[in-house]
Formats: structure tokens, sequence, C-alpha cells
């Protein structure tokens, strides 16, 4: 009993704590209301705690009939989840206020999409997969379009629900297919045992694709990725890094218990419609298009959705070093993600700080001049786009560094190795035009950001963490491992 209360404590704090939060901004009134977010941000940090807690006991047990897993996996990602909506709630009121779009339900719905994340990620069963991906998906749709006068906000939101519609019947379709051709199991631990001998069944095949199709449309990786360039121009800023680093995290979290211990059986790893073989084409296409297409990017909320594209081919690359038995293909893609989510939500916060009401600043050219007139401002927005690009001292650098290593060690992965960093050498250009417009050229305007002292803490430890995994990497390591 202890045993599944701890197991279950992340999704306690995050699940109960998005019922109250909305209970109170629904019927609290304004004095309540006013303390929601910071109650919301006391739960999100309670789970973090509990995560962590958790961290040196976990020990791959399941649960509730097999239906949820509490291991290092799941607690790890715990951790980089609950931070994420930690950090998204305390950029996210003061953003919304300036806006004048501040509403009650807010804060409720991040932590919505944390507790589907956190789902996701202890799933231990397709149909709790399927569960959290909806839990968390639901949420996200009425973040995008949280910008009620938006038109633009409405439009993407729209298209993030039909698309997230079409994958998810992809994934029910996929299940059925898993379920008629195993024998009735939906649990990963008993497909992973008729894995072999249902691997010769086309329709096991197929419905297997099925699967990794919607949580590849998750990822947004090719081909499944026109929905994100709209979806993270039309939500709200803190919104677009709250979807970019977390949700990325949560579905690359079921790919790596997925194809880690359910779909690993040499038949279909391997084999003539093995998806190794067919990943290795998507990751290339995905990190190859996503660089290719941010090169024309002038806005940069559309640039770092495309360089999130790219960012998920990288990360595919690890995924399948780990499908071809590296022994540090789990690890490798964990650290990835840990860095990558903190660096994408530190520039998101950034890029939603600098603009005030009517003057978002959201265009490359607008961060013109600003090293002259905010110093301080353009170094930590010049260390998220070195850690991004893979620069070091920075932990993206350690992180793309990690993930290749590992895919290296294996002579069938070793173009996509190449392809990886040849791109990561084409994506330092549009990243360094940030930098150029903010060190070199002469500004238009004066940049004014709207006071909150929350943003301004939440962006200075997010860049000294960045830099530390640069300089320090091994703490992260030992976590991961």
């Amino acid at each position: 009993m202890k045993g599944a209360i701890m197991a279950l404590s992340p999704l306690l704090a995050t699940g109960l704590g998005a019922c109250l939060a909305l209970l109170l901004g629904s019927f609290g009134g304004r004095r309540l209301r006013g303390v929601t977010t910071w109650v919301a941000l006391a739960l999100s940090a309670l789970a973090f705690v509990l995560a962590a807690t958790g961290l040196p006991t976990a020990s791959a047990d399941t649960y509730f009939s097999d239906m949820w897993v509490s291991d290092r996996l799941a607690f790890v990602l715990d951790l980089v989840i609950t931070a994420t909506s930690a950090v998204s709630l305390a950029v996210f009121q003061p953003f919304m206020r300036e806006h004048e779009c501040d509403r009650g339900e807010f804060p409720a719905l991040i932590l919505f999409v944390a507790a589907g994340m956190v789902m996701v990620v202890h799933s231990a069963h397709l149909l709790s997969l399927l569960i959290g991906i909806e839990t968390m998906s639901m949420a996200a749709y009425i973040l995008v379009a949280s910008r009620r006068r938006s038109g633009q906000g409405a439009e993407a939101a729209l298209k993030y629900f039909l698309m997230g519609a079409m994958a998810t019947g992809f994934f029910v379709y996929g299940l059925a297919l898993v379920y008629g051709t195993t024998g009735g199991e939906l649990a990963f631990s008993a497909i992973a045992k008729r894995a072999g001998e249902a691997g010769g069944n086309p329709l096991f095949i197929v419905g297997v694709y099925l699967i990794l199709a919607a949580l590849l449309f998750k990822v947004a990786a090719v081909p499944f990725h026109m929905w994100l360039p709209d979806a993270y121009e039309g939500a709200p800023t803190p919104v677009t890094g709250f979807m970019a680093a977390g949700i990325k995290v949560a579905a690359m979290g079921a790919l790596l218990r997925l194809l880690g211990s359910v779909f690993v059986h040499p038949s279909l790893a391997l084999g003539h419609a093995g998806w190794v073989r067919s990943l290795s084409i998507v990751a290339f296409a995905t990190m190859t298009l996503g660089n290719l297409a941010a090169l024309r990017q002038d806005n940069l909320k559309r640039m770092l959705a495309y360089s999130s594209i790219a960012h998920a081919g990288y990360l595919l690359v690890g995924i399948l070093a780990m499908g071809l038995g590296a022994g540090t293909g789990q690890s490798s893609v964990l650290f990835y993600l840990a860095a990558y989510a903190l660096t994408t939500l530190g520039s998101f916060a950034l890029l939603g700080w600098v603009g005030k009401r009517g003057d978002e600043r959201l265009r490359i050219d607008d961060w013109a001049g600003l090293a002259k007139r905010r110093p301080v401002v353009a170094f930590l927005m010049t260390l998220f786009m070195l850690s991004l690009a893979g620069v070091p001292p920075t932990g993206g650098f350690f992180a793309k560094f990690y993930v290749f290593r590992g895919a290296v060690e294996h002579p069938g992965l070793v173009w996509l190795v190449v392809a990886g960093v040849l791109n990561s050498v084409i994506s330092v250009y549009y990243y360094l035009r940030v930098v150029v417009a903010m060190y070199f050229r002469d500004s238009r305007a004066e940049f004014d950001a709207y006071p909150s002292i929350a943003t301004a803490i939440v962006v200075i430890v997010l860049a000294a963490i960045v830099l530390g995994l640069g300089i320090l990497p091994a703490p992260l390591l030992a976590l991961v491992n």
C-alpha cells in the first residue's frame, strides 16, 4: 500500500492540485483567484519533491493490474515535468496580466496537462497511456486558445485539435490491432512476451506503427509536424514554452518505454518491416526539414518551433541507439530531454518578458540593439541560443554529444550521426541570427520589459543550470543512469 501511494504521489499532487486550482479560480472570487497561481505553484513544487523522494527507491514495480509502473525512468521524467510546470506557472501569470487575458482557470489547466504527462510516463498499459495522452492533450488545446480575443489563437487551437484527434484515432486503431493479435493483451509486459509470436502477423505490425505514429505526432516528427508552427505561434508565449518542453518530454518518455521494453523483439526492430529502419528515415527527415525550415523564419516563435522539430530528430537518434542495444541510449536521451526542456523554457520566458502589451517583439529584427540597452537579458538569451545550437560550454553541447556518442557505436547509425552533426552546424546560423541582431544592430525602440521579479528569478536560475550542465554534467548523468 505504501509503495502504491509513493508511486502515485506525483499524480496525486498534480491531479488534485488541478482540481483545487479549478475550484479556487472558478468560485473563489477575486481574492482567492489571485492566490490560485501560487497554490498551483506550491503543488507543482510538492510533486517535484515527491518524485525526488521516490527516485532512490524506484525499483520497476507495477500496480493496479499492471496499469501503472514505478521505476527510475518515470521518476526522472517526473522531475522534468513538474519542474517545467512550476516554471511555466511562475512566468505565466505576469505575462497574462500584462496582456490583459488573465483567467482563473489557467493554473488548473497547466496542472491538468502536467497530470496527463505524469500518467503518460508512468503507463504500463496501452489504456492508461491513452488516458494520459488525452488528459494532457485536451487541456493543451484549451491553453493554446487561452487568448479569447485572438483569432490566431483560436485557429491554432482548432488545427491542433483536429490533428490531435486524428492521432488519437491512429492510437485507438493500433491498440485494437495489437489487442486482437496478442490474444487480448494490452499490458506492456504481456505484449513484450507475445511480440515474437505476433511479430509475423501483418496486422500486429500495422498496429505497432499506428501507435508509434500517434506518439510521433506528439513529438512533432516528420511527417506529423504540420500542426506545430501554427500552434506555437498562436499560443501565448509561456504556453508555447510549456508545450515545447513538457509535452515533448512526456511523449519521448512513452517512446522510450515502448521501444525500450515492449517492441524490442528482433523481428520488430531489425526485420524487413523493422521500426529501426523506418525510424532512422523519420529521424533524418525530422532534423533536416526542421533546420532547413528554421533558416527562413523571421518570427522567433516559428523559428523555435522548427528548431523543436529538429531537436525531436536528434532525440530519435538516441532512441534508435537504445533500440539497437546501446547501454547509454536511454540515459543520453534523458540527459538531452532535461537540458532541452530547461533551455527551451528559458528562451520562451525571455521572449515573453521582453515584449509588452501591443508590442511582443516576436520578430528577430525586434531584438536589434538589445545588448546596448539590456546587456544582461541579451547575455541570457545568447546563452540559451548557444545551448540549443549545441555549442560548449552549455548543457546543449553535452546533450548532443552523449546522444551521438551512443549512436556512433552502431555501424548502421553512423550515417545518421554524420547527418545530425551537419544539421547542428546548419542550426548555428539561425540561432546566431538572434545574437547578431542583439549585439551588432541598432535598436529602433526602447526595451521596457514588464515588471516581474518571478520571471527574472526563473530566467537567471535556468541560465545558471544550463551553463552548469555544460561545465559539470556529471551530477545529471549520475541521476539519469
